[in-house]
C-alpha cells in the first residue's frame, strides 16, 4: 500500500500534505509562513557552497547545514533570513510595504525576535531594513540599507568606516557608513545581544539626521536573519514579528533648543552652540537652519557651520527631532557676518562615476586646494540633468545642486584634497550625468 501511494503521489494523482516545517536546500529558495504573514529564505547569493534552513511556523528558521568558507575581508556566502515585505517581488502578505517614510504609520512600524549562537565559525546576526527612492516591490533597491548588528563573530566589520556612537534601543551602537551604490548604515551593538524589540524608525530618524538617509525614501522590507562567513550550523531565529500600531506612539515633539550662540567666526565658517531639547521618550538629533533652510545634522549639542561666504551676512536657528520623527519649534535667532577674506586661494572640483545602473548612478567628487595658502570652506556647484533627482550624500551639505564641505573636511592646505559624493536617480534609458563642476 506504501508503494502504492509514493508512486500515486509522484504521478501527480494525490496531493501532499502542505509541510509544516519544510528543510531548503536551493540556492535561492523560500517558502512563505503563517499564511503568507513572512517569507523565509535560503538566499546564499556570495557563494556556491552549501547550505540548508530548517523552516519552523513560530517565525525563523534553524540553519542545519552550512560549508562556507569565505574570506573575511570580502562579503559573505549569504543571508538566510525571514522577512516582511517585497524581496526581489517576492512579497509577503498584510505588511502596508512598501511605506514612505514620511507616512503618518510609520513611526508605529516595529519588529523583534530572538536569536540563538551556537560556538565557532564566522558571521554577524543582523536586521536588514531596505529603503528606496521609489515603491519598489522588485530588484535592488537604492535608497539605504539599514543593517543592525546584535552580534558578531570572527574579523569581520561593516561596509564603510566607522562614523560615530550611538545610543538607541536602549543599547549602545557603533555607527558605521559606507556606499556601495546605494548607502549602507550599519549599527553594531558593542555588547552582543540575543533578543530585541524595537520601533524601526529609532534606527531611520538617527540615520535620516546623519544625513544618510529621507523622509521621502519608501520601506520596502523589514528582514532578518545571518551573513555567515566561516560555516556557521546551529544559528537560528524565532518569534520574528513584525507589527503597526494603530495611532502615532509619540505625538509629542521635542522642547526648542535654547541658547543658540556663535563663535569663533571667519572669513568662512562660525561655531554654534545651544542647550540640549528635552523629549518624553528622547530626541535624536538636532537640524541646523540657516537663513530658514536645513543646511547639517548634529547629533550633539555643537555644529561648526563651514563654506560661508566672507563679508555676509547669515542668520541661524536649531530645532530638534525625535525618534518618532516628531520636530520641535526653531531656536532663538543668531546673526553672523563673517569677516572678509584674505590670502591667495583657489580649488577645483573633479567628478568621477563610481558606478551607474539603468535609472541612477553615484558621483564622487575630489575637491583640491590649488592655492598657496589654507583654505577655510568651498563649495563645489554643478549642473544636474532635467529629470535627475538625488538620492543620497555623503560628507557634504547640500542645498540643490550646491555642495558645501561639513564640519570636518572644510580646510585644505596648499595641494591638499578632500573628497564628497551623491547618488541620484534619472528616467529610464537616459545616460546622461552632471556637468560643469566648479570649485570657490
Amino acid at each position: 500500500m506504501r508503494v502504492l501511494i509514493g508512486l500515486l503521489l509522484a504521478l501527480g494523482f494525490l496531493a501532499a500534505p502542505a509541510e509544516a516545517a519544510p528543510v531548503i536546500c536551493e540556492k535561492y529558495g523560500s517558502t512563505s509562513i503563517q499564511n503568507g504573514r513572512y517569507i523565509v529564505q535560503n538566499n546564499v547569493w556570495g557563494a556556491d557552497t552549501a547550505q540548508c534552513i530548517d523552516v519552523n511556523q513560530n517565525g525563523g528558521f534553524t540553519v542545519t547545514q552550512a560549508q562556507h568558507n569565505n574570506p573575511t575581508n570580502g562579503a559573505p556566502a549569504g543571508y538566510p533570513s525571514i522577512f516582511a515585505g517585497c524581496h526581489y517581488a517576492n512579497c509577503t502578505t498584510g505588511s502596508s510595504l512598501p511605506m514612505r517614510a514620511s507616512d503618518s504609520r510609520f513611526g508605529n512600524i516595529r519588529t523583534g525576535l530572538t536569536y540563538g549562537y551556537p560556538s565557532g565559525g564566522t558571521y554577524n546576526a543582523a536586521y536588514d531594513l531596505w529603503f528606496d527612492p521609489t515603491p519598489r516591490t522588485d530588484g535592488q533597491n537604492t535608497g539605504a540599507e539599514i543593517m543592525i548588528w546584535l552580534n558578531r563573530q570572527g574579523s569581520i566589520q561593516p561596509i564603510g568606516s566607522r562614523v560615530g556612537t550611538a545610543t538607541l534601543a536602549g543599547a549602545t551602537w557603533e555607527v558605521w557608513f559606507g556606499n556601495i551604490g546605494w548607502n549602507v548604515v550599519s549599527y553594531v551593538r558593542t555588547s552582543t545581544a540575543t533578543s530585541i524589540e524595537f520601533a524601526v524608525d529609532t534606527f531611520y530618524s538617527d540615520a535620516v539626521s546623519r544625513g544618510h538617509a529621507q523622509r521621502s525614501w519608501y520601506l520596502t522590507s523589514v528582514q532578518a536573519g545571518f551573513e555567515p562567513w566561516v560555516g556557521v550550523a546551529g544559528l537560528s531565529v524565532s518569534n520574528f514579528s513584525y507589527t503597526i500600531g494603530s495611532g502615532p506612539t509619540d505625538p509629542t515633539p521635542p522642547t526648542a533648543p535654547a541658547n543658540l550662540t556663535a563663535t569663533g567666526t571667519t572669513s568662512t565658517s562660525t561655531n554654534l552652540s545651544w542647550s540640549a531639547s528635552t523629549d518624553n521618550v528622547g530626541v535624536t538629533g538636532y537640524e541646523i537652519l540657516r537663513n530658514g533652510t536645513q543646511v547639517g545634522t548634529s547629533s550633539t549639542t555643537g555644529f561648526t557651520a563651514s563654506g560661508l561666504t566672507p563679508s555676509t551676512a547669515y542668520q541661524f536657528q536649531v530645532r530638534a527631532r525625535d525618534a518618532a520623527g516628531n520636530v520641535s519649534t526653531p531656536s532663538n535667532t543668531v546673526s553672523v557676518t563673517t569677516q572678509s577674506g584674505g590670502g591667495t586661494g583657489g580649488c577645483t572640483a573633479t567628478a568621477s562615476v563610481q558606478s551607474q545602473w539603468q535609472n541612477g548612478y553615484v558621483i564622487q567628487v575630489n575637491v583640491r586646494n590649488t592655492g598657496s595658502s589654507t583654505i577655510n570652506g568651498w563649495t563645489v556647484g554643478f549642473t544636474l540633468p532635467s529629470g535627475h533627482t538625488i538620492t543620497g550624500s555623503w560628507n557634504a551639505a547640500f542645498t540643490g545642486t550646491t555642495a558645501r564641505n561639513a564640519a570636518f573636511n572644510g580646510t585644505l592646505a596648499p595641494d591638499a584634497s578632500t573628497s564628497f559624493g551623491f547618488q541620484a536617480s534619472r528616467p529610464n534609458g537616459d545616460t546622461s550625468l552632471p556637468s560643469g563642476f566648479t570649485c570657490s
